[in-house]
This record gives structure tokens, C-alpha cells and sequence, in this order.
């Protein structure tokens, strides 16, 4: 009885909304009668966790009213007996563009393109046009029946669509996949907020970088901040009214790969902002971090085609990092169900829609089970979206949109028949279209043979057998128990098509038809057998996993199975360059505990400890990079003067070889510093070289340095492209730092006047501009001055704008024409980093001498030897001996230049730099003398954990040799099998150096990779 009244309740319930009239007035008469429906005979997944056999599923008025075994149907219902045929409920695609104007992309970068530094969007809007926080998805979605119906096959009833266009994207709508108006598709806006670092169709300079895109988004969340308390006072932005008016809403920031979603995250715990992110398909990289990260994923299951590798050369192109991708990405969402990672799945990013239901049967494969990955397309993105009540389930009250199959969903030969969508009926295949398949008995006229029907029940296969032996395949035409056969029967005369045309009775296909003669045939298939189903494979959650083995940290050949750990490791007997005051110790032993270095003497011991002989071998502080740009996605935002926002700790790349290239060459620490785009330049990052770490387990946070440049670079002298950005001229540049250091010395004496105050109450905080809080920050001696510089009068010049503005400049870099000016140099307090005998290769470096190091050194300068070039940093060793050669720089003052000296320049000296108890354990045991060209090391070590050996290196090789023939030999078995297989492009790493930018790379170059 309980049951009854509640029903009864829900009807009138469902029957009260749907009388309600809606806006739009109709030509011609309203004829509102119930839409009730009953389905049973089903198996109902009420969501991914409750099955019900054997039950009704009930709706009136497009509103789920029961699904359950015992379900009273009311007179007037439409009932449809399914006869177990299965229903879930209608899938939802939380990642798409469905209904939104096309993007279209103009030039905005390349040789010969015109920079643009302002915005162009007109009206009251914010002043970079990447920001399109007022786009509403609601308000510029349009239905597109071709798209709708796609998706609708594929089994979703829902979409949460928006403008994929700019760094903040607006908002997006949750819309149904019916055929009906706008009106009644849109079911939610806003439904979420979106943010990217693609600056989509924005033809502002501004950012022109992964660096500069974080940038903007953190001033834009400070801004909005400030608006939103006293902003409107001072102006009105529509930008940031949209901004803050959606930052309530589910927020999803659009990653481009696992690095990219995890500078996401950073930015979202700065803001206390937790995110969805739309992944990569990478994820199962670095899962540990991707599931610290804390926000749920829709991941993609777009997998890479196997490469074409049949040609020795052409794979050479391809990496042992694409290969192993190739074969682990259809386990990423395992990889992410394993760790508890919750996501959903999307059919976004594939080639084309059919590929959804295969790529998700070969993730099951691959370890998904069957319910998760119904949860991930159902119940999971309606708890996101905040609308469980509406969508993802088949419970009382929720919409009436569900699916109608043959079987399990997840089957290969599953049908799906219909698909509902708030109780609208959408035929996808007919549910009374019969099963034919079978052998039968065919009997034309007097000549007698078989019709064979396999294939699937929606798409049969047929053949006619003729005379034992001749098998023919005829085109057939199935429909509403009517069919059609041609054929010819003798392959000899191909235009002699006999053709027939019968109908289903009970189980014998009859008719009449023609031959090629013009003859009239009786024919009769009569049923002999059922066709037999390839036996089933087992439950998928039983079914062996395919090996795809271990990913890599980093994923990239030579890449570690687990991250190096310290270890306690005891280097004896070995000649020992502490860099520090004691000089060279012979026949000296070295403990390393902890990652530190505890204990330099003779014959000591450690039980515990791993045991290197140091015999005949020299062992060496890390060598120290003063300037680099490896392991970064991005080197240069060019798109202003001034870039002091930017941080390179936001584009750290862990993944890059060089990283591992220079540890063989004994580097244990750079600094990745901006490029030369612009006057004031952006946060350098320093980093340890821990190959298979993470970003922050790389990064030294203590050390806050920031890259000015003078010169040829900074007024564009050599840019292929017009020149409109300030400055043009020498003359300019140094304007540009009187110009943003008196800004920053305003604006912070604004900040100490508002934080000074007692009573604060009814005052208003400055804004927070990033930019000049950098540069506060120099001014106050907490950051500190790297100048990318070469000319004798630029140097001079900079020294006076900081002597003048109180500020010290920290170190000079390159500074190859430090020796005309070493003695200012060293009253200003200046340390000079220059390359050792690099010089000629432009016109403002003619003046370059081989010297300079040692004349610096010899004048008082803290002097130190960088390399600004992935390649030479492999070799800085020999690039400290050239100060020997060219200058007779004692060998220990050499080896300073690369150790101790750019430790000091960094301000890190008493963590490193030498060797000496209490320091990091960052060490290097050479093979021969450090300064000799033979010498290599042994060992690289950094903070205990052994990073590089010789040893391990001879092993990696073996290892990606014997990795990389098995994977070849996989994919030939892919293409064999009938896979598609691609050529391998041409391509190289991009090594960055200071000039360069975005957009413009010579041939067979890739971007970030």
C-alpha cells in the first residue's frame, strides 16, 4: 500500500510540472496528454552499483517514476516488453564543444607577423582579450542535430559543452542531446567555469608563453580579488565581473599533459581552488603526484596509433618514450582506478567518435573494470556537476534518460537499440528487428545450396553456397522481417545478377525473384542451425592484463623504474678537491649519510654503508651551472618589456634528457634562468638535476634570483617580425628600469602605509600587481639581479641605474666584455659568470677575449664559468681548464669557477659547492683528473642518491636496446594484425638558449618537447 501512495504522489508530481505552460505560444491546438511508458521485462542499472532483474522501469512525463521488480503500471501506460534486454542510464560527456561556434585561428605568431600589444576586444573588458571570462556557453550554444545524433549512437543523453577558446574561457553549459529547441536542450547555465593555458584565438602578444599564460591567470585571480573589494570604484571590467561572479561554479582547467596539469593544481592550492582537470591521457606517469594532486580527471582515451617501424631508419625516429605511451596509455585509467584516483571519461580528443567504444573496451582490457568505467560515464560527472538529481542514475525523480541494449553494455557485439532523453524515444536500432542469423537450407527452384548468416545481430554477414563449393557474398537488404538478396552466381559473368526478395515466416526465409535471364524464381531458405557465438571470454575483471610493463621516472629512455634514494655510501682512498681552503686531499675517504656529507678523513668506516674504491680516481663538489635553460618548456615572454611575473619554477620540465646528459658530464645543479626576450626578464628556477624527481623535489626555493638583459636581444635588433614593443633603442632599455623601479618603489610604499595602519576599517588595500612586487622584492635585497650582458657601456650603464635606485645587481652573465670594466664590477659588488672562450658570434660580442674569466678573477670579481648551452654543459669541466690555459688560473681556482664560486654567486655556498662535513652530499668521482679532457665521471651524486654511474649507464643501454626491439616488434605485430600504423616524423629536441621564442624554430623542431 506504501508503495501505491508514494507512486501515486510521484505522478501527480510529474503531471503537475509538465502542466505548467511554457513561454512559447503554439499555431494551432495544445494537446498535453500524459507521455507514460513502461519497460519490462529489463535488466535495470539504476546506477553502476544496483542491478535489478527481471524489473519495470517506469517514467511519465520525461521524470523516472519507479524502477524496480513490483511495479504497478497505470492504465493509459505504453509498455514495451524487452524481454531482458538490458537499460542504463544515458551517458554524460563532461568534456566537449557540442553546439559552440567554430574557433577560428588567425596568424599570431611566425617570421615576418606584426606583434600586437594591446588588446583589440572591444568594450569594457579587461585588458588582455585571452581572458574571456564573460563568454557564456548558454547564451552562444545552437543545435547541431549532425553532432547530437553522433553522440546519441554512442549511448550520451548529456553534455557539458563549452567555447574552448583563451586562457579563461567562460562558463559552460550542461545541455541534453535531443533534437528539441535551445529551450529546452540547455538543462543548466552556468554549469561550470573554465580555465586553460592556450591563449585559443587571442592575437595579443601577450602571453606568448606556458610561463606567461600562468602568469596572467595568477594576476587575473588578484585582480578579481581587488575588484571585487574596491576595484569598482576605480573602474568598470566586465571581465572581472564575470570572473568573480563564476568562480563558485565547479571549476575544470584544460591540461595538455601531466607537468601541465600539475602547474594547474599549484596554481589552484595558491588560490585555495580545487580543480577538475581534463587530463592527457598521460596520467599513469605520475600517478603518485596526479592523485596528491587531489582533483578528480576526465581522461581522455584518445591512444596513439602504433608507429610504422618496419623501416630501421624511419624507427629511429621514434622514441622509447612514444613506444612505451603507444603501449601503456590504454591502462591509464586503471593505472588511476588502482589508485584511487577519481575521474571520469570523455570521448573528447578522438579522431573520430566510432573510436569511443573500442578504446574503452581495450582500457577494460587493460585493467578498468566494468563498473567503474560506468560509474566514470554516469553517476561520477552528475556528482561533479552537482546534478545527481537530475542525471547519472534511473533513480524515482531523476530525468528519464537511459539507454535500451542487447546485453552488456561493454560487449563488443552489444546493440544499442534506443536512446531516451527526458522521455523522448530516439531509435538507434530497432528493437523488433529480428535475430536471422544461421545456416539454412536454400532451394532455388531445383537448384539446391546453403545461406550462411553470421556477423552481429544488427549487422549479419551473409553468403550463399552453390554447388558445395562456390561461395558467394550477395548484397542483402534486412528490414521489418522483409529481405532482399543479389548476387551472381557464376563469377565468369559478372552482370548476370540473379535477384530475390522474400519475407520471414516463423524461421524460413520464402519469396520470389528473377535470375539473369529474366526467369522466375521460387526460393525457400529453410532454418538448419543457430548461429553459434564464439565462445565468450571471461568476466573482464578476471581476464589476464596484458604486460605492458614499468613506467619510467622520467618517462624517457634511461629513465629509473623507481626515483634514486640516498644512500649511505663511502668513497675511499681517493684524491679529494674540497674547493674550500684545505685544497686537494690525497688517499681520503668521504661518508655520505642521509644526504649529507658527515664525515672527510682517512680509513674511516660505515657497516652500513655502500662502498665505492676512490683509488687512482678524484673525487669533486657538483659541478654548478650558473646559467642555463634545460629541463624547461618555455624559455622566453616576450610579450612586454617587462616579464618580472613569470617564474621558471612554473615550466620546469623533469622529462628532458638533458637533465641525464649533464649529470654524465658531473652537473648536480643549474640555474634555468628566463631568456634574453626582454629588459627585465622573469624568475630563474634553481634546480638539483635529480633525474626521476619531481619539480619540487628538483627545486632550491631559498635561491630568489630574477634575469634582466642588455643588448641586441632586448631592443629586437635581429627579430625577424616588425618591431613595435618598447624599447628600440640602448637608450630605451635603460629608461624601461628607471621607468618599472620607480613604479615599484611606489607602489611598495603603498603596501608598508596600508599594512602600517591600525585601524584599517573602511580602507581599501592597493591592488596586488606580481610584476611590481618582484621588483619590490630587489629592492628590498630579497631577490636577486642575473643580467644577460655583453657591452662595455650597457654594463656600466646598469650599475648606475642600481647605484642610483639603492639596488645591487648580483652577478653579470656572459659579461664578455667584463675586463674593460672589472674594476667597477668589484666596487659595485658584481659577480661576473662568463663563458670561457665563446665570442664572434654577433657583432656586439667581437670584443669577447679568452681571458676574461681569469682577468676578472685576478681584479677580485667572484668570477664563475656557465654554459648557456645544453651541449657545453656536459663538458664544463674542461671549460674551467680553459681558465688554466688562458690565464694561468691555478687548477684549484679553476675547478672553483664551476663548484664553489657559482655556489656563492647563487647564495647557496654553505649548502654546496664544496666538499666539506654538514654540506649536501652533491659529488662527483672522476675517472681522471676533473680538468683533464679524458676525465668522466664515475659517479654523479646528488644529495646521496647516485643520479648517474658508468656502470648504470652500460646497463640503461642494454636495457633500452632490449626495450626498444621488443616494443618494434610489437608494433609490427599491431600493423600486421591490422592496426593503424603511422611513419614516424622527423623531429628533434629543442634546445633552448637566451634569444629564443615561441613560435619560432628551425626545421624538425618540437616545442617543449
Amino acid at each position: 500500500m506504501k508503495k501505491i501512495i508514494t507512486l501515486l504522489i510521484t505522478l501527480a508530481v510529474t503531471s503537475a510540472v509538465r502542466a505548467q505552460t511554457p513561454t512559447f505560444p503554439r499555431n494551432g491546438v495544445y494537446d498535453e496528454r500524459p507521455e507514460m511508458y513502461a519497460f519490462t521485462n529489463a535488466t535495470i542499472y539504476v546506477d553502476a552499483r544496483t542491478v535489478i532483474e527481471n524489473a519495470t522501469l517506469l517514467i511519465k512525463n520525461g521524470i523516472v517514476v519507479a524502477a524496480a521488480k513490483d511495479v504497478q503500471i497505470p492504465s493509459g501506460t505504453v509498455v514495451t516488453d524487452l524481454k531482458g534486454r538490458r537499460i542504463y542510464p544515458a551517458l554524460i560527456d563532461m568534456e566537449s564543444d557540442y553546439g559552440m561556434p567554430e574557433i577560428a585561428r588567425g596568424q599570431r605568431g611566425g617570421r615576418g607577423f606584426s606583434p600586437q600589444i594591446e588588446s583589440n576586444k572591444k568594450g569594457a573588458y579587461g585588458w588582455n582579450q585571452a581572458v574571456n571570462a564573460d563568454a557564456e556557453a548558454g547564451k552562444i550554444f545552437s543545435l547541431n542535430t549532425t553532432k547530437a545524433d553522433e553522440l546519441r549512437k554512442l549511448g550520451f543523453g548529456a553534455v557539458l559543452t563549452h567555447h574552448h577558446d583563451g586562457i579563461v574561457r567562460g562558463t559552460g553549459a550542461l545541455v541534453s542531446l535531443s533534437s528539441e529547441s535551445e529551450n529546452s536542450t540547455v538543462l543548466r547555465h552556468p554549469a561550470s567555469f573554465h580555465l586553460s593555458f592556450s591563449k585559443g584565438t587571442s592575437t595579443q602578444q601577450y602571453p606568448n608563453s606556458p610561463m606567461g599564460s600562468m602568469a596572467l591567470l595568477r594576476q587575473t585571480y588578484y585582480d578579481a580579488e581587488w575588484y571585487k573589494n574596491s576595484g569598482k570604484n576605480v573602474e568598470f571590467n566586465l571581465s572581472l565581473e564575470a570572473f568573480n561572479k563564476h568562480t563558485s561554479l565547479p571549476t575544470i582547467f584544460e591540461a595538455t599533459d601531466k607537468w601541465s596539469l600539475l602547474r594547474a593544481d599549484k596554481l589552484g592550492d595558491e588560490f585555495k581552488t580545487q580543480y577538475i582537470f581534463r587530463g592527457s591521457g598521460d596520467e599513469y606517469q605520475r600517478v603518485d603526484e596526479i592523485k596528491a594532486a587531489g582533483g578528480s580527471i576526465i581522461v581522455p582515451i584518445n591512444y596513439p596509433s602504433a608507429f610504422d617501424v618496419e623501416d630501421a631508419w624511419d624507427a629511429d625516429n621514434v622514441s622509447l618514450a612514444e613506444m612505451k605511451h603507444w603501449e601503456m596509455a590504454p591502462a591509464n585509467a586503471a593505472t588511476l582506478e588502482k589508485a584511487g584516483v577519481n575521474f571520469v571519461l570523455t570521448s573528447a580528443l578522438l579522431k573520430t567518435k566510432t573510436e569511443f567504444w573500442p578504446n574503452l573496451r581495450k582500457a577494460i582490457e587493460h585493467g578498468l573494470t566494468e563498473t567503474k568505467a560506468l560509474e566514470a560515464l554516469t553517476t561520477i560527472p552528475a556528482q561533479l556537476l552537482q546534478c545527481s538529481d537530475k542525471i547519472g542514475s534511473l533513480k524515482t525523480g531523476t530525468w528519464a534518460n537511459f539507454i535500451i541494449t542487447s546485453g552488456s553494455i561493454f560487449s563488443a557485439d552489444n546493440i544499442l537499440y534506443e536512446n531516451w532523453i527526458r522521455g523522448k524515444k530516439y531509435v538507434i536500432n530497432s528493437l523488433s528487428q529480428t535475430d536471422i542469423r544461421g545456416t539454412y537450407q536454400l532451394n532455388l527452384n531445383d537448384e539446391k545450396g546453403k545461406l550462411v548468416i553470421t556477423g552481429k545481430p544488427d549487422k549479419p554477414e551473409y553468403q550463399v553456397v552453390l554447388r558445395d563449393t562456390v561461395k558467394i557474398t550477395p548484397k542483402v537488404t534486412f528490414l521489418n522481417d522483409v529481405i532482399s538478396i543479389n548476387f551472381q552466381p557464376d563469377r565468369r559473368t559478372p552482370n548476370a545478377t540473379t535477384r530475390l526478395t522474400g519475407y520471414l515466416e516463423g524461421t524460413t526465409l520464402k519469396g520470389s525473384g528473377e535470375n539473369a535471364k529474366g526467369e522466375a524464381i521460387k526460393w525457400v531458405a529453410t532454418f538448419q542451425e543457430a548461429f553459434k557465438t564464439p565462445e565468450a571470454r571471461r568476466d573482464s575483471t578476471q581476464r589476464p592484463v596484458p604486460n605492458v610493463g614499468k613506467p619510467l621516472y622520467p618517462f624517457v629512455g634511461f629513465g629509473n623504474t623507481e626515483k634514486p634514494k640516498s644512500e649511505t655510501i663511502l668513497v675511499k682512498n681517493t684524491t679529494v678537491w674540497t674547493s674550500e681552503d684545505a685544497g686537494v686531499l690525497t688517499n681520503t675517504d668521504v661518508l655520505v649519510e642521509n644526504g649529507k656529507i658527515t664525515k672527510v678523513g682517512k680509513n674511516l668506516s660505515a657497516a652500513t654503508a655502500r662502498v665505492i674504491d676512490g683509488t687512482g680516481k678524484h673525487l669533486t663538489p657538483g659541478i654548478i651551472d650558473e646559467h642555463s635553460h634545460i629541463a624547461l618548456a618555455s624559455v622566453n615572454e616576450g610579450g612586454q618589456s617587462s616579464s618580472a611575473e613569470v617564474r621558471m619554477s612554473d615550466v620546469v620540465n623533469p622529462d628532458d634528457i638533458n637533465i641525464y646528459r649533464q649529470l654524465a658530464g658531473g652537473v648536480t645543479m643549474s640555474q634555468l634562468l628566463h631568456g634574453s626576450a626582454n629588459s627585465i626578464g622573469g624568475q630563474s628556477a634553481v634546480v638539483k638535476l635529480k633525474w626521476g624527481s619531481n619539480v619540487n623535489e628538483m627545486l632550491v626555493p631559498e635561491a630568489q634570483y630574477i634575469k634582466f638583459a642588455l643588448g641586441e636581444n632586448v631592443k629586437q635588433a635581429n627579430s625577424p617580425n616588425a618591431t613595435v614593443r618598447y624599447p628600440q633603442t640602448r637608450m630605451g632599455v635603460e629608461q624601461v628600469f628607471y621607468d618599472h623601479f620607480i613604479r615599484a618603489r611606489e607602489y611598495d610604499r603603498s603596501w608598508d602605509a596600508y599594512n602600517s595602519m591600525k585601524n584599517k576599517i573602511g580602507v581599501p588595500a592597493p591592488r596586488r600587481d606580481i610584476e611590481l612586487e618582484t621588483l619590490a622584492e630587489i629592492l628590498n635585497g630579497k631577490r636577486h639581479i642575473t643580467c644577460h650582458s655583453y657591452v662595455q657601456s650597457e654594463i656600466n650603464m646598469l650599475i648606475k641605474v642600481a647605484d642610483s635606485l639603492g639596488f645591487k645587481i648580483n652577478t653579470f652573465t656572459h659579461i664578455l666584455e667584463g675586463y674593460k670594466v672589472a674594476d667597477k664590477m668589484k666596487k659595485h659588488g658584481v659577480a661576473g659568470s662568463s663563458f670561457a672562450d665563446w665570442w664572434a658570434y654577433k657583432m656586439e660580442v667581437k670584443d669577447a677575449i679568452p681571458y676574461n674569466a681569469a682577468i676578472l678573477a685576478k681584479v677580485g670579481v667572484l668570477t664563475s664559468i656557465n654554459s648557456d648551452d645544453a651541449e657545453m654543459a656536459r663538458r664544463l669541466n674542461q671549460e674551467a681548464a680553459k681558465a688554466v690555459e688562458y690565464g694561468g688560473i691555478a687548477e684549484t681556482e679553476a675547478l672553483k669557477m664551476v663548484t664553489i664560486n657559482p655556489a656563492k654567486i647563487l647564495r647557496l655556498d654553505k649548502r654546496t659547492g664544496s666538499i666539506k662535513v654538514g654540506k649536501d652530499a652533491d659529488l662527483v668521482l672522476w675517472n681522471n683528473h676533473p680538468l683533464s679532457i679524458y676525465a668522466r665521471p664515475d659517479y654523479t651524486i646528488v644529495e646521496g642518491a647516485i643520479c648517474y654511474s658508468t656502470d648504470g649507464d652500460d646497463k640503461r643501454r642494454g636495457e633500452v636496446e632490449q626495450e626498444r626491439a621488443r616494443l618494434i616488434q610489437k608494433m609490427i605485430s599491431a600493423k600486421t594484425g591490422g592496426a593503424t600504423a603511422v611513419r614516424p616524423p622527423f623531429r628533434r629536441q629543442r634546445m633552448w638558449h637566451c634569444e629564443d621564442v615561441e613560435g619560432i624554430m628551425a626545421e624538425g623542431e618540437e616545442e617543449g618537447k
